[in-house]
């Protein structure tokens, strides 16, 4: 037996006689009334319909083996919003997100300064300051803060070395 590949093509021929002509003029009246129709429909039909298929083994009409020209278009349209609001979405993101390391980049910078500086500054906060967390390891508790010396700070990590 004879066995096709999913998708076979025919290609049908149409002469310059007048029947053929007007053949071809009645598909193309008819095709544009039924636009949700194509050649391949209509000539699958008249086949069905030649070869005295009974109704009940051809395929249902409302079935479409094919997406219709309205649906691609409508698919795109709704993939081309998608990716509109998503770009818009992550630009947004993107905007919020070198908004905070601008933010944080010029708190480094300061951070820098004040090292730098030797400034050591006490908040209200738990946090200790970054020079004396340096100098003073966890285990050791200190009774009460004490403010600290940079060049001292600086001279006691040599000392720990002698």
């Amino acid at each position: 037996m004879f066995q096709w590949s999913k998708k076979v093509v025919k290609s049908v021929t149409f002469n310059p006689e007048i029947a053929d002509e007007s053949l071809l003029a009645q598909i193309e009246s008819y095709l544009e009334a039924e636009p949700e129709k194509t050649f391949s429909d209509l000539c699958k039909e008249a086949l069905w319909k030649a070869l005295c298929v009974p109704e009940s083994v051809r395929p249902s009409p409302n079935t479409a083996t094919s997406p219709t020209d309205y649906q691609i278009s409508e698919l795109k349209r709704q993939i081309a919003d998608l990716e509109e609001r998503f770009f818009a979405k992550e630009s947004n993101r993107l905007q919020t997100m070198e908004g905070q390391i601008l933010q944080l980049t010029q708190q480094v910078a300061q951070l820098a300064i004040m090292v730098s500086q030797g400034v050591a500054t006490h908040q209200s906060t738990s946090s200790v300051p970054v020079v004396e967390a340096v100098n003073n390891p966890p285990s050791t508790p200190d009774p009460a803060p004490q403010e600290v010396d940079p060049v001292i700070s600086r001279l006691s990590q040599f000392l720990d070395d002698f």
